[in-house]
């Protein structure tokens, strides 16, 4: 049975309001089984558009906020898996699992993403973890424009999963 381990953090205990971690979880939970993922580990940390500037300024030169960054802990996507880690009971056997990274999302960007684009910000989040999970798993795009692959398998995603109200 595949297990997935999310850390949900947040910059401002506040943040928890506009994405609670239960929320978070269930999606995440959702595209990672959807996807036909293994057991994996992940983390997302909600911030301002001020923290998340720092970090696109000092890790990808771009001094600009945006709305999501991804930190793929793989080096090796074909190969990587975490030691064996001992998990459930204390006889069971260890499981391998796959570390595949850390997401930073900013909830102003977000914020601002759904009045652009007239989603709920329900549907943003969703969005945002979908293209961030995208990264971590190795896919990546060359520009924002809509026939991007990437960019359509993220929106294939959030319309099998139930989470584009278009």
């Amino acid at each position: 049975m595949n297990r997935y381990y999310i850390d949900v953090t947040y910059e401002d205990e506040q943040f928890a309001v506009q994405a609670p971690s239960p929320l978070v979880v269930e999606y995440l939970e959702n595209v990672l089984a959807f996807l036909g993922q293994s057991s994996c580990e992940c983390s997302v940390n909600f911030v301002s558009d001020q923290t998340i500037q720092e970090l696109n300024r000092e890790y990808r030169d771009k001094d600009e906020p945006t709305d999501i960054l991804s930190f793929v802990q793989e080096e090796d996507i074909e190969d990587f898996s975490w030691p064996e880690v001992q998990l459930g009971m204390p006889n069971s056997p260890p499981e391998e699992i796959r570390v595949l990274g850390d997401m930073v999302i900013s909830l102003d960007a977000l914020k601002r993403n759904a009045l652009s684009f007239s989603v709920e910000p329900d549907e943003e989040l969703f969005r945002l973890l979908i293209h961030g999970l995208l990264h971590l798993l190795g896919e990546d795009h060359s520009s924002n424009d809509a026939d991007e692959p990437m960019l359509i398998k993220q929106e294939e995603i959030l319309h099998q999963l139930g989470g584009s109200k278009r």
